[in-house]
């Protein structure tokens, strides 16, 4: 039995059910949209995810991640399917999910393996954003759940920030927001209770090298060991033939100090396996996408998930 935890994080792109939400903008995700989604791509989607995320985390570990993060989920119902899937229906995983106020109708959420993860406490954190006309602008929000992975307590922030659509500096301020609240939420974490153990997690929609991502590793005293993965050729995400490391996880810089833990950090790293990828053509190595716009390609999604290696002091 191995001695390490797998925790990931992965961003699903648009896990949607077929039905219409009236509450959401989900109408690109309905059978009759010109995205056509049908219950049958809908469920071959659940199945090629499960693969993927009992697969995540390296070779010696012989169980599937202990927690994994999500991102675009449009509600409970669809992480419930997930962790019902063939791939993923024989391990004991349970659900965290709140719905958000996001415009689009998507979520955070988290999916742990009960038999070494307890949940004891979650709750949502909203960012706080404004339009140019001063009305609210909803975005996602930012998910805290505290539990214990074996025997010690760990708190797990999960994140996905707004997007760079509308250009990197003209959103920048959005980003900053959403790092405002990881810094109260680590606050909050500080004073109730007593050297907190935090795992940060999530698309970022930033590299490790932006004020964003900075400001929590300087403010929170967080590591953030994906600096170190980064490259030109390796990134969970390609836009114009260009790796970018949006996906990050961070850890607070208490489990290097081996007297008040019982984990080290032994590995951080994206899960790019092949079958994750396009075979051919001139997107060869790129994350095998469920739609490129209107066109359905029935991969996987555009992003690849990322994890660290939790190993337990023996």
């Amino acid at each position: 039995m191995s001695n390490k935890h797998t925790i990931a994080f992965y961003n699903i792109e648009n896990l949607f059910d077929t039905k219409d939400d009236e509450h959401t903008n989900d109408d690109d995700f309905l059978p009759t949209s010109a995205k056509r989604w049908t219950t049958k791509r809908y469920e071959k989607k659940l199945k090629k995810l499960g693969r993927v995320i009992s697969q995540i985390g390296e070779e010696d570990v012989d169980s599937p991640p202990a927690i994994v993060g999500l991102a675009e989920v449009e509600n409970e119902y669809v992480v419930e399917d997930l962790i019902k899937s063939k791939f993923l229906k024989h391990y004991n995983y349970d659900i965290v999910h709140y719905d958000s106020s996001d415009e689009r109708g998507i979520d955070v959420a988290l999916i742990y393996n009960t038999d070494v993860f307890k949940v004891s406490h979650s709750e949502p954190f909203a960012v706080y954003l404004t339009k140019e006309d001063g009305n609210r602008d909803y975005t996602r929000d930012v998910l805290l759940v505290t539990g214990r992975l074996n025997d010690e307590q760990v708190h797990i922030i999960v994140n996905h920030w707004s997007s760079r659509r509308q250009g990197q500096q003209e959103t920048e301020h959005k980003r900053l927001a959403a790092a405002a609240t990881v810094n109260r939420v680590v606050e909050v974490l500080n004073k109730n209770y007593d050297d907190p153990k935090i795992i940060v997690m999530g698309d970022f929609n930033d590299t490790p090298q932006n004020n964003s991502l900075l400001s929590i590793e300087e403010k929170s005293n967080l590591y953030n060991p994906f600096k170190k993965v980064s490259t030109r050729e390796k990134g969970s995400l390609n836009h114009n033939f260009e790796w970018h490391l949006f996906d990050q996880i961070l850890i607070s810089t208490n489990f290097f100090n081996a007297t008040s833990t019982q984990f080290n950090l032994s590995e951080a790293n994206v899960f790019n396996s092949k079958f994750l990828t396009q075979y051919h053509g001139k997107y060869k190595g790129q994350p095998f996408r469920t739609y490129v716009g209107k066109r359905y390609k029935g991969g996987y999604s555009d992003h690849f998930p990322v994890y660290i290696e939790l190993k337990e002091d023996s």
